[in-house]
């Protein structure tokens, strides 16, 4: 069942002053400050805002049911992707991976999609867009990150870590294909008890940026298609994991 009202004020009524030293090496605290009903073509949800207190970006909590105090609770933590997410861009897998997780999560009883405001791999829009001008001259993903100056993933998820303690979420089941996102999860304490992997077929437009991610990245890519699970949406748990 998704948070009543009585409920929602609550959490509100809590959250309002809540002051902490924050998370990570910029300190970033965070607090709830909305939460409202999110009727999707994917099912019925709520969401919840969140605000911090360094660099004014803020976050959104797409919740599935009750999620506050919960154990087990199926959870993707997924980076803005204005090209993908919005524009429908071939190039990435990014939209793709974000319906999956909303459709996926819409079967449970209770889920999780944490939307960071860290695009293009942290580095921001516009080095995205110059990132592409490169990969259009021939680098791959990663090459044209460091021309850039940048690493090849700039995003770090202390962030996440602390919208998850703001959600008292005892302990998740993480959607995801990179390690580095349970590695950094699990610094923060973050109890990921399961990673489920959510593999997208490629198009032929990102079919070389997948290869790099997995080359280059580290992501757990097995086996690129899966025509089911991009029907269905539902992810395949092939790992399980010890307690973070």
């Amino acid at each position: 069942m998704p948070l009543s009202q009585p409920e929602i004020d609550e959490v509100l009524e809590r959250e309002a002053n809540h002051d902490c030293a924050g998370v990570g090496e910029k300190k970033i605290c965070v607090r709830i400050v909305a939460i409202a009903d999110l009727p999707s073509r994917f099912g019925a949800f709520q969401i919840a805002g969140f605000w911090n207190n360094r660099d004014g970006r803020e976050h959104v909590a797409i919740m599935r049911g009750n999620v506050f105090g919960q154990e087990s609770v199926v959870t993707r933590v997924h980076s803005e992707c204005l090209t993908g997410d919005a524009l429908g861009s071939l190039r990435c897998d990014c939209r793709d991976q974000l319906e999956g997780s909303l459709r996926a999560i819409a079967g449970e009883e209770r889920g999780l999609v944490l939307y960071l405001r860290q695009e293009g791999r942290g580095i921001g829009l516009l080095n995205k867009i110059r990132a592409y001008g490169l990969q259009d001259r021939g680098l791959d993903t990663v090459a044209a990150n460091e021309a850039l100056g940048f690493r090849d993933d700039e995003r770090e998820y202390s962030i996440a870590a602390h919208m998850l303690m703001s959600l008292r979420v005892k302990s998740i089941r993480l959607m995801t294909n990179n390690p580095r996102k349970v590695e950094d999860l699990s610094r923060y304490r973050i109890n990921i008890i399961e990673r489920l992997p959510l593999m997208i077929p490629p198009n032929e437009h990102n079919r070389f940026y997948l290869q790099t991610k997995a080359a280059k990245s580290g992501h757990l890519i097995d086996g690129l298609t899966n025509d089911r699970l991009m029907e269905q949406g539902e992810p395949v748990r092939i790992e399980g994991m010890g307690a973070a």
